[in-house]
């Protein structure tokens, strides 16, 4: 019982936490919204059992930024969970890829709603999970974390530039 507490309360900080970013940024649905799946039986208890299961914590299997690759986990409700989990959801980067039959993945273009929701995900992540030691300026976190992780994430050409534009270029101004 203990571990569903625990992962409750970190859920509802996290979601806290991207709410907060979300409003500042005029994404009042996606805030009030954003992860509400992960309260699905389907999420919930695999995700539960995963990060919160016997010998578990919510910092396992990431590297010292907060990144991990969730499909190596070798836990295959969680698996599964995270499929159904970035597929519900637009602000994941995995949910605008579209397989191709022997090509490879098709990359599609983020929206700037989601493109938003994505970084909000991103700052909210890491406060939630204490990554972020300067939470007064967590964009300059968010740079560092995007520096050694961005190119891990499969972005269409324009969805990269922005990233780029964004984290890497020194720009403040989030539109």
């Amino acid at each position: 019982m203990i571990k569903y507490i625990k992962y409750l309360r970190y859920l509802i900080r996290h979601k806290y936490y991207v709410g907060i970013e979300c409003f500042k940024r005029g994404l009042i649905y996606q805030g009030i919204f954003h992860d509400f799946d992960k309260f699905f039986p389907d999420e919930f208890f695999p995700y539960t059992n995963h990060f919160f299961g016997k010998n578990r914590n919510i910092k396992e299997g990431r590297n010292s930024t907060g990144y991990y690759k969730p499909t190596d986990t070798g836990d295959k409700d969680f698996d599964f969970a995270w499929l159904l989990h970035q597929k519900r959801n637009k602000h994941h980067w995995q949910w605008w890829t579209l397989p191709e039959d022997i090509e490879g993945l098709k990359i599609l273009e983020i929206p700037l709603k989601y493109k938003l929701e994505m970084l909000c995900d991103w700052i909210g992540a890491g406060k939630a999970q204490g990554y972020f030691p300067n939470k007064n300026d967590p964009l300059s976190e968010t740079k560092k974390w995007y520096i050694v992780n961005g190119n891990k994430l499969q972005f269409a050409p324009d969805t990269r530039q922005w990233f780029d534009r964004l984290l890497l270029d020194n720009k403040t101004t989030i539109s």
